[in-house]
């Protein structure tokens, strides 16, 4: 009983966490003039992937690979499936052209990329370092090619706005480390009472749990007609994911896959990326008959991993 308590509890950490996370990081990026797309992309990307990547670290530390790789692997597939599914249920979600030329092809060359580094069921620390440094040479271009920055000095005003938002961005950092600790504490106690792998926890209910942020930045977009915040989310959480968080966790410790996971849950995850790359492609909008097929696969994918 503890455990699923310390379980909700981790959730609730994590939620308020990446909400603080996000309103000051975001804030931040709106003082200094920066593109709703861009702040998608890359700072609202990070904070809502936040979630993943502290449980997915802190996991690879304490040396449990399964809910550290389950995690994002679920998370992506969870982003696209379940948080763009429902997301284009609610409201159709327009995107610019532009995010299928760059963005978009980029995340899944990245998942391509990694889907390779783990045929031979091994993650190492050469393949982390290249990884990661993936990550920073996609906010190398997102800062050069998508900033819009005024040059302008900061007014006092802005000047105390700026140090309010730097401490609610610590706040939610210091929020989700302490969620993601007691999130992989229970998950591993929960996954040895049911008697499932810690992989099957974190595909299911640790990768759902840590998506909630995007699925509430997602759903907030649309609703107020922000589709390029919405879908700049999933596209550069994903991103974030495999390159910055699967790059960290395999330079602190090369991670073993599991063989099951490149039979479904790869192809899975590869084919729902390409999936929405051809919806988007012809009229740059994600329609709600083809927000249902996302949202059905997802759903037959749990079926699936539990019938396994």
């Amino acid at each position: 009983m503890l455990d699923y308590l310390f379980l909700i509890l981790g959730f609730i950490f994590l939620h308020f966490g990446a909400e603080s996370f996000i309103k000051g990081s975001s804030r931040l990026a709106y003082l200094y003039r920066v593109k709703p797309i861009i702040i998608g992309l890359t700072i609202v990307a990070f904070g809502t992937s936040a979630p993943e990547a502290f449980v997915s670290i802190l996991a690879a530390i304490q040396k449990s690979e399964g809910i550290s790789i389950g995690n994002i692997v679920g998370s992506n597939i969870a982003n696209i499936g379940l948080v763009l599914g429902l997301s284009s249920l609610i409201k159709p979600i327009k995107v610019e052209p532009s995010i299928l030329k760059r963005e978009l092809p980029f995340m899944i060359i990245v998942t391509i990329i990694f889907y390779i580094f783990c045929l031979d069921l091994n993650l190492s620390r050469i393949e982390g370092g290249l990884l990661f440094i993936g990550i920073i040479g996609f906010i190398l271009f997102q800062i050069k090619y998508g900033g819009e920055n005024s040059g302008k000095k900061l007014t006092l005003i802005q000047r105390n706005k700026r140090v309010k938002n730097i401490l609610l961005t610590l706040i939610g950092l210091i929020l989700l480390l302490s969620g993601a600790q007691l999130l992989i504490r229970a998950g591993v106690n929960i996954a040895l009472k049911l008697g499932v792998s810690q992989f099957v926890i974190g595909l299911t209910m640790i990768a759902i749990g840590t998506s909630l942020p995007e699925l509430a930045t997602s759903l907030v977009g649309v609703i107020k007609g922000e589709s390029d915040i919405s879908l700049g989310n999933i596209v550069g959480s994903n991103i974030f994911n495999l390159l910055f968080v699967m790059g960290m966790a395999s330079l602190i410790l090369p991670l073993k896959i599991e063989s099951s996971m490149l039979i479904v849950e790869y192809p899975i995850m590869l084919l729902l990326s390409f999936l929405i790359f051809y919806f988007l492609k012809s009229k740059f909008i994600l329609n709600r008959i083809e927000g249902f097929v996302l949202l059905f696969l997802y759903c037959s994918f749990i079926i699936i991993l539990f019938l396994k």
